[in-house]
């Protein structure tokens, strides 16, 4: 007799040696929203002040006063650099912009049809094949040199789809120019006013970290595996390729083109607010009162426009932004008014998000060294809801 059978023969009932008793109901935490899962000194978003800072700094003073590389830095390294670690640092960087002729060889052979989130994604994984040592160490140093590594080959990548996309010829990098002046060079083979790169550099800085999101939670499950920093890399793009994540600055753009006449713009938000149609670039999981980082980003829209003597996007982004507010109690995120500053800098809208994957790899790179240093495997529980246990009906006895 089984233990089920006992306590039945003891207390003179029957029980069914093959029941199996109901899991007691678990609060399930879809999304895992509101779930705290680690500790990280990357970053923090403090939802009730509308707050962003990376590594104690506000993310709207970085913006401001550093420059990306500077940033990068301070993500990778917890500090921010000295002059003499900066000059390093941007050397170091600046000499590793280079990709193989693997790597372009098989972007020239990519259908045309090929969306840029595939192409970076399929870049890194060969530039993680290239790396014959990835598997020797898994140390801070080692991967802070890969990190570096593929931060500075990124662009290069997204820059040499662009040209290729277009019948174009690839620009190489060059070593004496920022890293937001190296990007517009290989994209454009020339560099915008200063203004323009300034605008480029704050949006840079501004999408490098957000905390735990999907694409940054994805690199550290991978990482928790003791996989390497490339494959946790291909799978934050792949994460940040899913228009839940990534894709909303695009999103933006092509609604705005849609609308076309910002005097049509407030009429276009109250019918899609009627129809309950979903508006792109508005709202987020944690900020219920405002992205910290659109009003550092507004301004630079504003730069760009102004530069570029084009208000046109602006006075849209003013009156939708109004409406959403007012019928809604909706805000903007960082998504709306980047779209529209790429866009007028002269990118094409689908490769706004690899432009996002460029500025993240500093933080993805962040999280995947601190995951590292105090690894714990990730491996959360779910809650059976199917049939209960069953047994199999021969196969000629099945109706």
């Amino acid at each position: 007799m089984n233990n089920l059978e006992d306590i039945g023969a003891q207390k003179n009932i029957h029980i069914n040696p093959d029941y199996v008793p109901e899991p007691e109901k678990v609060n399930v935490k879809k999304g895992l929203e509101g779930v705290v899962i680690d500790t990280t000194k990357v970053s923090k978003v403090n939802p009730d002040s509308n707050s962003l800072i990376y590594r104690g700094y506000p993310v709207q003073d970085l913006a401001e006063n550093c420059s990306f590389e500077e940033v990068a830095y301070l993500l990778l390294q917890g500090e921010l650099p000295t002059l003499s670690q900066l000059k390093s640092f941007k050397e170091t960087e600046s000499q590793q912009r280079g990709i193989s002729k693997t790597i372009l060889n098989t972007l020239k052979s990519l259908p045309k049809e090929t969306h840029p989130m595939d192409a970076i994604r399929t870049s890194v994984s060969i530039l993680g094949c290239e790396d014959i040592k990835k598997d020797s160490s898994q140390s801070q140093d080692v991967n802070f040199e890969k990190a570096i590594q593929i931060l500075a080959k990124i662009p290069t990548m997204v820059a040499a789809h662009y040209r290729l996309r277009q019948g174009k010829s690839v620009i190489n990098p060059r070593t004496d120019l920022s890293f937001a002046e190296n990007f517009f060079h290989m994209c454009f083979q020339e560099i915008p006013e200063k203004e323009i790169v300034k605008a480029f550099d704050v949006s840079l800085i501004l999408y490098a970290e957000h905390s735990f999101n999907a694409s940054t939670f994805t690199t550290r499950v991978v990482t928790s595996t003791q996989s390497d920093i490339y494959s946790a890399t291909v799978a934050g793009i792949g994460a940040l390729k899913g228009s839940l994540h990534g894709g909303a600055n695009e999103q933006v753009m092509y609604m705005m083109l849609e609308i076309d006449d910002p005097n049509k713009a407030e009429k276009w938000m109250n019918d899609a607010l009627v129809l309950k149609k979903k508006v792109m670039g508005f709202g987020h999981r944690v900020y219920k009162s405002g992205d910290s980082r659109v009003p550092t980003m507004k301004k630079y829209l504003q730069v760009v426009s102004d530069v570029k003597k084009e208000l046109k996007w602006i006075k849209m982004y003013d009156a939708l932004e109004k409406v959403m507010i007012e019928k809604k109690n909706i805000y903007p995120n960082l998504d709306f008014p980047t779209g529209p500053a790429y866009f007028m800098m002269g990118f094409d809208i689908d490769f706004f998000t690899p432009i996002f994957v460029i500025a993240r790899t500093a933080g993805w790179s962040a999280h995947i060294i601190e995951q590292h240093n105090n690894n714990r495997l990730i491996r959360p529980l779910s809650e059976y809801v199917g049939e209960h246990q069953r047994k199999i009906i021969p196969l000629k006895e099945r109706r």
